[in-house]
């Protein structure tokens, strides 16, 4: 089996050099960007599993990688930034982009190991997705080639839109994602401020769940941010 390929992304060498060392020694490649034009390319070139990168770059932002790869690379690949901004508003703000995880330096290496290893656990499923076509959620499964869901077995009816959103939010169910970046995912284009519009699709979704599972929540509000599975 291929070992899987992590793009450290981070201009300071001496940091990047560090990680390098750790994430090999955890017996994963590693692919070394020192600039964000340079990660882009290595995006393309390299095709990583993972990615580990600071938000402060030379080229190109962070974010604005991170975007990048939510839109246009893998919207499922395992995104953990590194940063020296310690503070909420930074952490929030690079979540709801689409980063999965953040660790601010200085750092342990043990704890860069630990948040790696359970970033690709979390996305184990989404990996096998095209094999097995098949998510599944506490009592809630979803086929993405029959695009059929089921609750208890019994099949829920959900409109093209209601089946793409929750979707997106079951693959990876600890994300949170924005109702910018749902609306730009389902509707495939641009976003103008349709809040309305997604929490209406969301507010359908659960109503149909609870009528068959009103015990259990699925669809979680994060306040000022978006949704993600309960």
């Amino acid at each position: 089996m291929d070992k899987r390929k992590i793009l450290i992304v981070e201009d300071d060498s001496d940091i990047n050099n560090l990680l390098n060392k750790i994430i090999k020694k955890a017996d994963y490649e590693v692919v070394q960007a020192f600039s964000g034009t340079e990660a882009h390319l290595q995006l393309n070139m390299e095709k990583p599993d993972l990615i580990m990168l600071d938000l402060m770059l030379p080229g190109m932002s962070g974010e604005a990688l991170i975007d990048i790869v939510r839109r246009e690379k893998n919207m499922n690949m395992p995104i953990i930034v590194i940063s020296a901004k310690t503070s909420l508003e930074s952490k929030v703000k690079a979540i709801a982009m689409g980063a999965d995880d953040y660790i601010t330096k200085p750092f342990e290496p043990e704890e860069v190991i630990v948040r790696v290893q359970a970033a690709f656990r979390r996305y184990k499923g989404a990996w096998t997705e095209e094999e097995t076509h098949m998510y599944s959620y506490k009592n809630l499964c979803l086929a993405t080639d029959s695009r059929i869901v089921t609750l208890y077995g019994d099949e829920i009816s959900l409109t093209n839109h209601e089946f793409d959103i929750l979707r997106i939010l079951v693959s990876v169910p600890q994300k949170v994602y924005s109702r910018e970046c749902l609306y730009e995912l389902v509707w495939k284009n641009g976003y103008y401020g349709e809040d309305n519009t997604v929490n209406v699709h969301v507010s359908n979704i659960r109503k149909k769940i609870a009528e068959k599972d009103p015990d259990e929540e699925y669809i979680k509000t994060v306040w000022g941010i978006g949704f993600k599975m309960a």
